[in-house]
């Protein structure tokens, strides 16, 4: 069993080590402090089932960063919560396939409504039809799911999971976020404690 678990860990770390790496990643954070830092629009992420569960992951970890963030169901978009986007927002939209029905439907759904808006799309597909939507497309290198049946969504959620954490740390740096601007948005539990403390020059041990 020892050396099950070590195999599974070597295959997503090779999977994350395998992302294919370009200047994309530096475009999607330009596009999203355009839109959000410098227009006043907000991101809004959109997958369906595991994807969706990154998708709202990054989302408030984006808007815990200082980038306001939503995260829109692509099944609700269409019964009314579309009308969440507003003039300058951007999207991020994840779909291992790039074929997923309800976010090639919400692409449509979102440029009826806002003509001008812009999507930065994640997929193992840079020939789908999402990826030939996008503003910007970041591939997550199609890594093989260490699910033993090969199906379930495993590497790849390990993947996109990583993709947007290099999303939120890059605008991070862009933005110069500080732990003072982290305080005044996480005020609770351990880690509104530890970034009110370092805003206030005071040395915390501890993670």
């Amino acid at each position: 069993m020892i050396e099950e678990i070590k195999a599974i860990l070597k295959h997503e770390a090779e999977a994350v080590l395998n992302i294919p790496v370009s200047d994309r990643y530096e475009e999607a954070i330009d596009l999203i402090i355009a839109q959000v830092h410098k227009r006043g629009g907000k991101l809004v992420t959109s997958g369906m089932g595991k994807a969706g569960q990154i998708a709202l992951n990054i989302s408030t970890t984006f808007s815990s960063t200082g980038t306001p963030s939503v995260f829109l169901h692509p099944s609700e978009a269409q019964h009314g919560d579309l009308g969440v986007l507003q003039e300058n927002d951007i999207m991020l939209l994840i779909s291992n396939s790039g074929k997923t029905r309800e976010i090639v439907e919400l692409v449509s759904l979102a440029r009826r409504l806002r003509p001008n808006i812009k999507f930065i799309v994640i997929t193992g597909d840079e020939n789908s039809l999402l990826a030939k939507e996008a503003d910007v497309c970041l591939p997550t290198g199609k890594p093989k799911e260490v699910c033993t049946l090969g199906l379930t969504p495993t590497t790849s959620t390990t993947v996109m999971t990583v993709m947007g954490d290099v999303l939120v740390v890059g605008t991070m740096k862009k933005i110069a976020f500080t732990s003072e601007e982290y305080a005044k948005r996480h005020h609770g539990g351990y880690l509104g404690e530890k970034s009110r403390m370092q805003s206030n020059g005071w040395n915390v041990i501890g993670n």
